[in-house]
């Protein structure tokens, strides 16, 4: 039996966090899933049984931070799953972390090696904590404590910049480095600082997610008019990158999976 529950964050931590998720899983026989990129940086409490990731032959740490990325990843249940996943704002990991989000790219970095006492004794509380929503509590009252007087002009830079990356669907460097005030060397090294890969990567991330929610919508749209919509710049671009970020093509994708979009259905 498999139970799935989304949990919003409280008011302090919403312009930090979009929202909680914890997964139960008693499936005996072993379960598989293709994990695709959702421009968010997340960080996952294995409570159960690691994850396998088939791509790496190995078990997932027991808690850890996963960092932004381009391409899929398949992952296998090796017994009873329960976890609970932080999915944080593209733009909002570094105030939180303390760290800045480019060094976890393209990796899942166990929270021991991160090399923070509180947050290494977070992870073991609650994996030793058997009540999922006191667990959450728990993680707010962390993070509440982490909040410290940083840089917020930076962090509202990248929230603007976020929200005109979601509007438009063919943004360009230059216009996000306006939006931001400024300069394109600036703006890549702060955008990499707080939301841990380019801005150039992060918009192909949000087209893909554009896609999977114009399909989730209509499943029957015609590529063309999806890749018009998405900001692709023909279906031969939008069905080579499918393949980049799914490993299918579109109609391959669709064939096997229902389309969901992780980063436009929770705005």
């Amino acid at each position: 039996m498999q139970s799935f529950q989304i949990i919003k964050p409280c008011t302090a931590l919403a312009p930090y966090i979009r929202h909680y998720w914890i997964l139960q899983d008693d499936a005996v026989f072993p379960v598989a899933e293709r994990v695709l990129p959702v421009g968010c940086m997340q960080m996952v409490f294995h409570k159960g049984r690691q994850l396998l990731s088939l791509s790496e032959s190995a078990l997932q740490p027991q808690s850890f931070i996963s960092g932004q990325s381009v391409g899929f990843s398949d992952v296998q249940s090796t017994g009873k799953i329960e976890m609970i996943t932080v999915v944080f704002q593209p733009y909002a990991v570094r105030p939180l972390l303390h760290i800045p989000g480019y060094l976890f790219h393209g990796q899942n970095i166990s929270t021991d090696a991160v090399e923070d006492v509180e947050l290494s004794d977070l992870a073991k509380r609650v994996t030793d904590i058997f009540d999922n929503i006191a667990c959450i509590r728990l993680i707010e009252q962390f993070f509440i404590r982490r909040l410290y007087s940083f840089a917020e002009y930076n962090m509202r830079r990248m929230s603007a910049v976020f929200h005109e990356i979601d509007l438009q669907p063919q943004i360009s460097i230059s216009q996000m480095s306006e939006v931001a005030c400024l300069s394109s060397k600036q703006f890549g090294r702060i955008f990499a600082d707080y939301v841990g890969t380019t801005p150039k990567e992060m918009v192909r991330i949000v087209r893909m997610q554009r896609a999977l929610s114009v399909l989730q919508q209509n499943m029957a749209a015609p590529f063309v008019q999806v890749a018009y919509e998405c900001g692709f710049s023909d279906q031969s671009h939008m069905i080579k990158e499918f393949k980049l970020f799914s490993g299918y093509t579109p109609a391959e994708y669709l064939s096997v999976c229902v389309p969901y979009s992780d980063y436009f259905s929770d705005l």
